[in-house]
């Protein structure tokens, strides 16, 4: 845990100077400069930190901004998205969330409930797996192809008998949900669930995460999933506007 906080004091430091040499980080921490030093080449293996060759003073580098980045993008559609998330919800009266991508999962940040989902489970902070849910499958859809087919080169799990684990059928109706611009999932990952997503994109047209609406299959039966998929679609759109798509 020590050397944990020494790292993001590290962090912090050149956060605040701008710029140190490894005396300089060494004093700060009140270390000796071996041990500076050693942090410095972690950090800087993991793209933390860059040293500038001709001064030998170190900065923060490139891998500070991907992460600060990926915290942003969740923050900006988690607050763009409020309002998206319970108009939806109150014009469907189902559960309206929005889903964003957590390594090999979706993970829920945001939950809004209908009039008719007051009963519904708790999906807030939930990861998903993405080739079981309407949500997993917008975002998997629309990955890079290389990152995409690895996905689907592993052993996908079986929740249900509906559950798609074979690879071409998986990657066939993914073609489809890109090409009609929603997914959906019918008791794919819980038997009685059924689900609708659509993308939610940011300003320079990535995926950043997923807007649904899921509930029971007794009322989002085939007649009446399409054109919830639909209305979240557009939906999505417009959240999508709000993070700067199309503007």
């Amino acid at each position: 845990m020590q050397s944990v906080d020494r790292a993001v004091s590290v962090l912090e430091i050149l956060a605040r100077l701008g710029e140190a040499g490894v005396t300089e980080i060494a004093d700060e921490l009140e270390v000796h400069k071996s041990t500076a030093s050693r942090l410095l080449g972690v950090l800087e293996n993991r793209g933390l930190v860059t040293q500038a060759k001709d001064r030998g003073k170190y900065f923060l580098g490139a891998g500070v901004l991907r992460l600060a980045g990926a915290a942003a993008v969740r923050l900006d559609i988690s607050q763009e998205g409020v309002g998206v998330c319970r108009e939806l919800a109150d014009e469907l009266g189902e559960t309206a969330n929005i889903a964003v991508l957590d390594d090999t999962a979706a993970v829920n940040i945001m939950q809004a409930r209908g009039a008719a989902s007051v009963t519904a489970q708790n999906w807030l902070g939930r990861r998903t797996p993405l080739h079981a849910t309407s949500s997993g499958k917008v975002l998997l859809a629309h990955l890079p192809p290389t990152l995409r087919e690895g996905l689907l080169a592993r052993t996908l799990p079986r929740f249900t008998e509906h559950t798609v684990t074979g690879t071409a059928a998986l990657r066939a109706e993914l073609e489809t949900v890109v090409e009609r611009g929603y997914a959906i999932a019918r008791e794919e990952l819980e038997l009685g669930l059924a689900a609708a997503a659509a993308p939610v994109r940011a300003h320079d047209g990535k995926v950043i995460g997923a807007l649904s609406v899921s509930g029971p299959v007794y009322r989002l039966d085939p007649d009446r999933l399409p054109e919830l998929a639909e209305r979240t679609a557009a939906a999505a759109a417009g959240l999508s506007r709000r993070m700067g798509y199309g503007l």
